[in-house]
């Protein structure tokens, strides 16, 4: 099989014009065909003629090579040419057919643009090919990629529908009128009330309404309408103004009220306590009465405790190491996406004090292979935070971004602003991304593809997470080490095994509607990650994981790490005591593997209470032979003991490593092999976060970024 091109538009090979031969209409499919803009049309001497906007793009010429098995010959064509021949081929389904007055609407519009000299012929014509790939509206188009700006789209659409346009930067709103319209008819059409005038109320529109959302207005609000056209941005802030009240008290007491005994606002439930309470009585008495076999015992079922947890991610580590538990998706399978179905994607990006690098944020989200008609972003900062609020205010950010201001309230948490946030999103799915990020470019794609292979109960994919300043300290290479492992390793394995995988951060994808159904992310939980993926796994529904990386910035100072790792921590003591609440509704909802599963994972951050413990002991014994200390280890309790400090250091160390292998980042592998050091610091976080729990539960330590050496 053989492939070439033809750079020149003549020579021997027939032209597309000519006329396509009816054997080779469907030879490629239509996706395929609309991303690299190529179209078989003809066969000469036992060749298929394809033609193709671009002869040199290497993918583009691997995939036509992959998909026609016989001889081909990439013969250059204009993109209006190809794109013509695609659309007589694939006429649009039903469902996709252009009405005449859409039609004449698109028409009118490039007119009157190009005309006044507003918009380049170059640009329309990269519009076009846009409209015809997606089939978003021509002004969205131009808009997105700023050849024009909203207040010009508006304009225009104000002359072609005969319709008045309403200012609302300085717009002083009414509640009487604006609150009218139930918030979620407001929110999901994109209009507000302004006024009423003669019996008629004045609605302010983004878009002209489509009939059937305009008889539900005028149902809504029993009184007929007349559509005013406004800023789409200025719109969405009044929209935020409005019903911010609402916004804020839902964010923070949805799941409060719905569902309390998910919700961690009480840090330890009155069974917890009064079972706690109990324990201690009973230990005291135990060591009155026999001190040293107490003590035994205890030093025991703490080694026990270690080994079983070394031992379960062990077992994970041998399940994933060189295999491929994710849900893979090809670049083939993503050329093949047809965009016109693409779904809204809406990324939620909450920020705090996050000025320094709000710049580089827009940046690496503009990268995203996606069309920017379908996506919504919401930059999600804090009341207090003017800074970022100021910086925000001050760039010509593309019109897919909506600075969305949280009211100052308590509990002041990530969890609390994303909740803020799905409440004002427009997307089928609804993704995270921290101020740092730097997603794959095909991952919404991808997560695309993958919700629509994967069975109906996976509500949530996962993509890995790791680090692009591993390289910069010690500290961030043991941060990246740590990352390998779990992402590479733990979570596929969890995965695959159907077990409760509590999510990452950030990059976790979600079923918008799903999201809402459970109540989102706990306001209160400062690891309301890891709480959403048990919840989820508890109703029935399941996450997956994906083969991409979203890259951040791993912390490279020792202070700022202690910080967010406490933090980390404490949200997982928050998370077991939540769940462990009714143990055996637990147990009935994961089953007996989920529910060890559970408490081998969440658990095992009170076992990074017990390090320093054990260090001290054996530290005090190497130093002083204290006969005590030997008699805290008769028999079993020795074994149990040595085999939890061999094996225990043995296994967190082969994990490093493994991880690391498993990903190909081998400049790091060797500092894997201190990673004992790196437990010090763990075990130090860990009980500055249990002793939070009891003083500061719900107090969000702030991790600083913008610390790698491209932001120095």
């Amino acid at each position: 099989m053989s492939t070439d091109t033809r750079a020149g538009t003549t020579g021997a090979a027939a032209r597309l014009g000519e006329g396509i031969d009816a054997e080779l209409r469907h030879l490629l499919p239509e996706g395929l065909c609309r991303t690299f803009r190529v179209m078989p049309y003809a066969v000469a001497d036992g060749t298929v003629l394809v033609a193709a906007a671009d002869a040199d793009d290497e993918i583009a010429r691997e995939v036509v090579r992959e998909r026609i098995e016989q001889p081909v010959l990439l013969v250059r064509h204009t993109a209006v040419e190809i794109i013509a021949a695609i659309d007589e081929t694939y006429p649009p389904d039903d469902d996709r057919v252009e009405s005449p007055e859409a039609r004449r609407a698109r028409t009118q519009m490039a007119q009157m643009l190009t005309r006044s000299g507003l918009v380049t012929k170059e640009q329309l014509q990269r519009a076009t090919l846009e409209y015809s790939r997606t089939g978003d509206p021509l002004g969205d188009i131009l808009v997105s990629h700023g050849a024009i700006t909203e207040d010009v789209l508006v304009a225009a659409l104000s002359e072609i529908h005969q319709m008045q346009r309403v200012g609302l930067r300085d717009f002083a709103p009414d509640p009487a009128v604006t609150r009218r319209l139930p918030e979620p008819l407001s929110q999901s059409l994109q209009v507000v009330p302004v006024a009423v005038a003669d019996d008629t109320v004045l609605l302010a529109v983004a878009r002209p309404l489509e009939a059937e959302d305009l008889r539900a207005v005028e149902e809504a609000l029993d009184q007929p309408v007349r559509q005013l056209l406004a800023n789409r941005t200025d719109l969405d802030q009044l929209i935020q103004q409005v019903h911010s009240e609402h916004y804020a008290r839902v964010s923070t007491e949805l799941l409060m009220e719905s569902a309390p005994e998910s919700s961690a606002h009480v840090v330890i439930a009155p069974t917890q306590k009064a079972v706690l309470v109990m324990a201690l009585v009973l230990i005291a008495i135990c060591g009155i009465l026999w001190p040293m076999g107490t003590l035994i015992g205890l030093v025991g079922a703490a080694s026990f405790a270690y080994l079983l947890v070394s031992v379960y991610k062990f077992r994970l580590t041998l399940r994933a190491l060189g295999t491929h538990l994710e849900t893979d998706v090809t670049d083939a399978e993503i050329a093949l996406l047809d965009e016109r179905h693409l779904p809204v994607y809406t990324i939620l990006v909450p920020l705090y004090k996050e000025a320094g690098i709000v710049s580089r944020l827009v940046r690496d989200i503009n990268a995203l292979d996606y069309p920017r008609t379908r996506l919504d972003v919401k930059l999600l900062c804090e009341e207090d935070d003017e800074e970022t609020i100021e910086k925000i205010r001050s760039m010509d950010l593309p019109p897919h971004f909506h600075l969305v201001v949280v009211p100052d309230s308590q509990p002041k948490t990530k969890p609390k602003a994303c909740n803020y946030g799905l409440q004002l999103s427009h997307g089928d799915y609804c993704v995270i991304f921290d101020a740092e990020d730097r997603p794959d470019p095909d991952q919404l794609k991808k997560a695309v593809i993958a919700f629509s292979r994967v069975p109906g109960n996976v509500v949530c994919i996962q993509a890995k997470l790791n680090h692009f300043n591993q390289d910069q300290n010690m500290l961030t290479a043991w941060f990246a080490n740590e990352y390998s492992m779990h992402f590479e390793l733990v979570l596929p394995a969890m995965g695959a095994s159907e077990s409760p995988i509590p999510l990452g951060g950030t990059s976790n994808h979600f079923v918008t509607s799903v999201l809402r159904d459970l109540g989102a992310w706990d306001p209160f939980n400062v690891t309301e990650d890891a709480d959403l993926g048990i919840r989820l796994h508890r109703e029935g529904y399941r996450t997956a994981m994906i083969d991409s990386t979203t890259l951040e910035e791993a912390n490279s100072q020792v202070g700022n790490w202690i910080r967010q790792r406490s933090r980390w921590n404490k949200g997982y003591f928050q998370t077991w005591l939540v769940h462990m609440r009714h143990p055996f509704q637990l147990l009935r909802a994961t089953g007996l593997s989920g529910f060890l599963s559970f408490n081998l994972t969440m658990g095992s951050a009170f076992v990074l209470l017990m390090n320093p413990i054990f260090w001290g002991l054996t530290t005090l014994y190497v130093f002083t032979q204290a006969g005590f200390i030997q008699q805290l280890f008769p028999g079993m309790v020795f074994y149990a003991a040595s085999a939890m400090l061999f094996i225990g250091n043995f296994v967190f160390v082969y994990l490093n490593v493994a991880g690391s292998l498993q990903r190909g980042e081998f400049s790091i592998t060797r500092t894997a092999l201190l990673s004992p050091l790196y437990w010090g610091l763990m075990s130090w976080a860990a009980w500055k976060g249990f002793i939070q729990l009891f003083t500061n539960p719900f107090y969000w330590e702030k991790t600083e970024h913008g610390l790698d050496e491209e932001s120095a």
